[in-house]
């Protein structure tokens, strides 16, 4: 029996992704259904696939952050909910995507596709990284954050920004001169919308541009230690599970 792993953060996507494979395919078993990068790279450090449906925009980021943390053995759907244009653009890549509702025929084609191929796992990982360039060349971010000063509010271009930081449910925003704001985004959301070539999320509570970053400091075998200009008043530990994107991320 083929297992069929699902990443998607959406319940309602995920149960009628579902719901439709019982109907399609009930010869494949479903053996997780996972909701975000951290939770997939642990399941695909152990475990493996024989097709896996992945959608492109999860709740903690970019999927193909999944590819650089963990091999993945197995022939990729991707689903999203981008428009259409660029969903054909990538089929001719070689790897199948699902247009997000799905379309019960689309599904239909994909699943017979994989049948009639296994799909050619060397060429896989050639278009993944095509696609993954791809994707990022057609997305734009974010060039000013709104943020409040009492009863003002003001508009920050990006390039001004240290740092954002999570206290509780508030989001603060600190700029290059040591100025801090009230902002309405979240944590979650600033981590998709800035450009990840200059700001990177150090660890739960931060996220850092690249100029703002002193100096980096072993805190321990596997932990590091990042120090920030301006200086916040607490301390920035990167756990050993983002270590070695971080470091990545600082050799682009």
């Amino acid at each position: 029996m083929e297992k069929i792993v699902i990443i998607e953060d959406e319940k309602l996507a995920a149960d009628k992704l579902v719901f439709l494979l019982k109907e399609h395919a009930p010869s494949f078993q479903i053996t997780a259904i996972l909701n975000s990068i951290e939770t997939a790279v642990k399941w695909f450090l152990a475990n493996d696939a024989d097709l896996v449906f992945l959608d492109i925009e999860l709740k903690d980021g970019n999927s193909f952050k999944i590819f650089e943390q963990t091999k993945v053995n197995a022939p990729i759907i991707f689903t999203t909910a981008y428009n259409q244009y660029a969903i054909k653009a990538f089929k001719h890549n070689g790897i199948d995507y699902l247009l997000k509702p799905i379309d019960e025929s689309e599904l239909k084609q994909s699943l017979e596709r994989y049948y009639r191929t296994k799909f050619d796992l060397k060429n896989s990982y050639k278009t993944l990284e095509k696609l993954r360039s791809m994707f990022l060349e057609n997305k734009t971010y974010k060039t000013r954050i709104i943020v409040s000063q009492g009863h003002k509010i003001k508009s920050i271009p990006v390039d001004e920004i240290a740092y954002v930081y999570a206290v509780e449910r508030n989001v603060f925003l600190t700029t290059n001169t040591n100025e801090t704001f009230l902002t309405d985004e979240t944590l979650d959301s600033l981590e998709k919308e800035l450009e990840p070539k200059y700001f990177f999320r150090l660890n739960r509570k931060l996220i850092a541009n690249i100029n703002s970053i002193k100096e980096v400091i072993r805190y321990s075998s596997r932990q590091l230690k990042v120090v920030l200009q301006p200086q916040p008043k607490f301390d920035i530990v990167i756990s050993a599970e983002k270590v070695t994107n971080f470091k990545n991320w600082l050799d682009m």
